[in-house]
This record gives structure tokens, C-alpha cells and sequence, in this order.
């Protein structure tokens, strides 16, 4: 049996499920005279097996041709993406939600300045698939066959056989396609990463060789790139691949800056060595940690805040090295880095839901070395009640995502060191749960409310209903819950003493 034989048969098998509402497609554009093709990611996936519920699809239709046809089909179309070709629908089959997308054949072309293409028109699917990223991704299949069994397979660039090598390259010259669209270059990184891929030699030549090229393109494109490595299985590989090709220095210069810092201890890994395994371990962590009913959650979505502080935790460490006693230390980097990150994030156009969350994690991810080194193992070692009070609070909703972050940020290959960390980590995660069952840690505020403040103080809105409200806060840290009686007589003991506040002046008054 060929390659292309044994590569059908596995396609229909995998594309069983979708094959009644591909066929449907393909006769409906067949019967208007068009062509229509399963393509890219959608037939790679299928030959890997692992086809999900995203059909893409490419055809000789004209964009309004298209979207004429698949109203016909379904009742949600979208034409967001029609300057480019691009027709959208959603349908469901036999109880399956299926988002199709369908785009006209594209032989786009790129200025040298451009940022975007030149949206060209091809012909013939061989116009749309030599436009294609990778070969891997510039296979189709002729679906306007009404069997399944009439679809024809279409591969003039080896995609097959590279599929079979495990391997990523262009289906035009690698300089050529780079010209192109930049953006590719990060896609290669990425798709190493997500696809378990290597990058052909003369593939990653081109890239150092024009890595500069990236800065023509939107830095959104770029972030979402960034964003979609970090969310595969495996981010190392990719990551690796943008540092040794430059193109790290220019869309994330921090990461390879790591390499050049060696971590206090003068061991084994550097920096960036080290950032890239608590990666690897933050993401073990986070599928370990999403349990549904006690098993692992099938829906599992990977946590884009966690990986970027994972990645970005120690970034703060080669602006704060320093010699102590012929040892390197980093004082401080946890702020430093806290605020690098904020504005690396910044730069790539992150939400403000993202960066916050990042640097706040990063700020915090020291904070629990404190308790490590007061801690032996006994009930009363460690922190007080307050000290666990305080961690909870400052992580906030941060909280399961610091108990990951900073679990993973062991690294050692002391077995004892981090044998005691772990069992350290252990024992506040259960003080912590001790204290959330007996205090409502999760909601922690003081025990009276600003309206019960300004009515026991006599006070309208403003500075000292915030002042008092902070002094009950800080009691409710020190004790845990006062109850209201006790906040009442403390808040008006605080009260009498203060100083510098009209309200209570007049009080001492009267």
C-alpha cells in the first residue's frame, strides 16, 4: 500500500464522523459548480488522527458565492473575514457542533513594507496551496464527490512525507515564504512545539537570517503567536527555537537575557534553563490540580496567566545580580521582575486581565520561601495565623495559581531540599484550607461594613470610612474574626485616638 493510500484510508477513518456533513457541503457547492476542498490544518489533523470539530475548507466560489451557499446550509454565517475570502459558519450534525470556515483560493502577495497582503484571487487549489505556511499544512482533500468514497487526495508539495519525517518546511523556499508573511517564522516555533515537529535546516537558516523581519508585523499578531506556543503541551521546543534563532531578542528580549544569569547556587542550569522547566512543571501541576469529582478534567483548558509568570517569573534576576560572599544573589528580583513583566506584557498588547494577574503572581512568588525556612515540619512552625492570612489575601483570586506557580518554581536535584519544600508547601496549603473552613478566607473583610462604619462613627463617605475600614482589616489579618460586638469597642477606641480628622476631634469634644 503508498503513502497516499494508507494516508486516505487513514483520513476517512478519522473524518468518519464529519463525513456527512462534509459530503453535504461538497455536493452543495458541487451542484453550483464549484470546487470545494478540505484543507490545511483540518486534513494534517485527519492524518494524524486527531481531527476535532473546526472544518476548514477552500473553493473556487467567490466570498458572496459562498456565503449565498452556506445560508442555504445553515442559519449562522458570518462574513467577518470576507476581505480576505473568508466565509464562517456554525452547524450542527448528529448532535456535534461544527464551526466551518470556508475561504476562496488565495494567491496572496506581500509588500516588502507591508503588514498585511494584498488579497489576490488564485484559480486553481495548486495557486492556494503553494501560499500555504508549511507543506504539512498544504494538503487537500477534493470533497465534491458526493461518496466518500470518490474524495481525492492533493499533495503537490510532499506534505505527506513530511508529515511522515515529523517535519516542518515551506512549500516555496523558506526566504520566499518568510517574505511573505514573518509571522511564519513564529508559526514554525509554534508548531514545533504544538505538532512534536522538527524545523528543516534550511528552514531554520532563513529564520536567523531574517528574524529582523518580524518587526514589520502587528505586534497583536505577534502577541497571539506568543500565546497559542505557550497554550500547546509542550512550549520548550518552541521557545528554544525562538531564542536561537533572534527572534526572541526582538519580541521578547527578557527570555534570552535569562541565559547569561547562572541561578544562585552556581549549578546546573542558568536562568533561562531553569524558567523553561518550571514551564514544564507548571503545566504538569495544572492538569494535576483540575480535578472534576476526583479525575482529571476531560474539558481541561490550558492557563495562559500561569504559563507566561511561569515563563517570566525570574526575569528580574540579571538587573539584580549582584556578589555576596562569593556567592550570586538576585535581591529584590521578584519586584523588579513584577514590573519588567508589566511592561513587557504591555508592549505586546496583553488585556489588562492578563498582565495584572502575571505581574501580581510574579511579585508574589518568593513570598512563601519565609515560611519554608521557619517551617520543620510541626504544627506551630512557619508563619502565625496572620502571616497566612496576609499570603491569602495578597494572592487574592491568585491564589491556586501561586500554590502551582511556586510548587513548580523547585527545581533542584537536591532529593532532601526538596523533599522538605514540598512538605513545607503541603503544610500551609493545609493551614490555609484550615483557616478558609473556619473564616471564610475567601471572602475575607473586616467585620464591619463601610455602612456599619459610617453609622458608628458618625461619618459620611469619604477618607476616614476607608482609614477605619483598613484598621478593621488589619485587626481581622492579626486575629481572624472579631465578631461585631468586639470591632464595635476596638473601632471606637482607634477612633477616639485619632488625630488629623475633623470627625474625630469632634468627638473628643463632645
Amino acid at each position: 500500500m503508498s503513502h497516499v493510500s494508507r494516508a486516505q484510508t487513514t483520513a476517512l477513518t478519522t473524518l468518519l464522523p464529519a463525513s456527512p456533513i462534509i459530503a453535504d457541503l461538497g455536493r452543495l457547492f458541487a451542484e453550483s459548480g464549484h470546487q470545494l476542498y478540505l484543507v490545511g490544518g483540518s486534513v494534517r489533523d485527519a492524518l494524524l488522527g486527531q481531527l476535532g470539530n473546526d472544518l476548514d475548507f477552500t473553493t473556487s466560489a467567490r466570498p458572496d458565492e459562498s456565503q449565498r451557499l452556506l445560508r442555504q446550509f445553515t442559519r449562522t454565517v458570518w462574513d467577518i473575514g470576507s476581505d480576505y475570502g473568508t466565509i464562517s459558519a456554525q452547524a450542527i450534525r448528529d448532535g456535534r457542533d461544527w464551526l466551518i470556515e470556508v475561504t476562496t483560493f488565495r494567491a496572496d502577495t506581500y509588500r516588502s513594507d507591508s503588514r498585511k497582503p494584498e488579497v489576490v484571487f488564485g484559480q486553481t487549489v495548486h495557486d492556494d496551496l503553494i501560499r500555504r505556511d508549511f507543506t504539512v499544512n498544504a494538503m487537500a482533500l477534493d470533497v465534491s464527490d458526493p461518496s466518500p468514497a470518490g474524495w481525492r487526495f492533493v499533495d503537490p508539495h510532499g506534505g505527506l512525507a513530511d508529515l511522515t519525517d515529523r517535519l516542518l518546511r515551506p512549500p516555496s523556499s523558506p526566504e520566499i515564504s518568510f517574505g511573505d508573511d514573518p509571522l511564519r517564522m513564529m508559526r514554525a516555533a509554534r508548531f514545533a512545539s504544538q505538532l512534536n515537529f522538527a524545523v528543516d535546516p534550511a528552514t531554520v537558516a532563513a529564520m536567523k537570517q531574517m528574524a529582523g523581519r518580524i518587526e514589520i508585523v502587528s505586534i497583536e499578531r505577534v502577541r497571539d503567536e506568543l500565546s497559542k506556543l505557550l497554550l500547546t503541551d509542550a512550549p520548550r521546543p518552541g521557545l528554544d527555537l525562538l531564542v536561537a534563532t533572534g527572534l526572541a531578542a526582538i519580541v521578547l528580549p527578557e527570555l534570552p537575557a535569562m541565559q547569561l544569569e547562572r541561578d544562585e547556587h552556581l549549578r546546573h542550569k542558568d536562568v533561562y534553563e531553569h524558567s523553561l522547566t518550571v514551564v514544564e512543571q507548571a503545566i504538569e501541576l495544572e492538569r494535576a490540580r483540575d480535578l472534576v469529582g476526583g479525575r482529571p478534567n476531560p474539558d481541561h483548558q490550558p492557563d495562559l496567566i500561569l504559563r507566561l509568570a511561569a515563563l517570566l517569573h525570574d526575569i528580574g534576576k540579571p538587573a539584580t545580580r549582584t556578589m555576596e560572599a562569593g556567592k550570586v544573589s538576585f535581591h529584590h528580583h521578584d519586584v523588579v521582575g513584577a514590573k519588567m513583566a508589566r511592561k513587557r506584557l504591555t508592549a505586546l498588547r496583553y488585556p489588562k486581565d492578563v498582565i495584572k494577574p502575571v505581574s501580581d503572581l510574579i511579585a508574589l512568588h518568593l513570598r512563601f520561601h519565609g515560611y519554608a525556612e521557619g517551617s520543620s515540619g510541626g504544627a506551630s512552625s512557619g508563619w502565625t495565623d496572620a502571616a497566612v492570612r496576609r499570603y491569602v489575601r495578597d494572592a487574592g483570586d491568585q491564589l491556586e495559581r501561586l500554590h502551582i506557580l511556586t510548587r513548580s518554581d523547585c527545581t533542584t536535584r537536591n532529593v532532601r531540599k526538596a523533599d522538605r519544600l514540598r512538605r513545607a508547601y503541603d503544610e500551609l496549603e493545609y493551614r490555609i484550607d484550615e483557616l478558609a473552613a473556619a473564616e471564610e478566607l475567601d471572602a475575607m473583610r473586616p467585620d464591619l461594613d463601610g455602612n456599619q462604619i459610617m453609622a458608628l462613627l458618625g461619618v459620611k463617605p469619604g477618607r476616614d470610612v476607608g482609614r477605619a475600614y483598613q484598621f478593621l482589616l488589619e485587626r481581622r489579618m492579626t486575629d481572624g474574626p472579631l465578631g461585631a460586638e468586639r470591632a464595635r469597642a476596638e473601632l471606637l477606641d482607634w477612633w477616639a485616638g485619632q488625630t488629623g480628622s475633623e470627625s474625630a476631634e469632634e468627638a473628643r469634644d463632645d
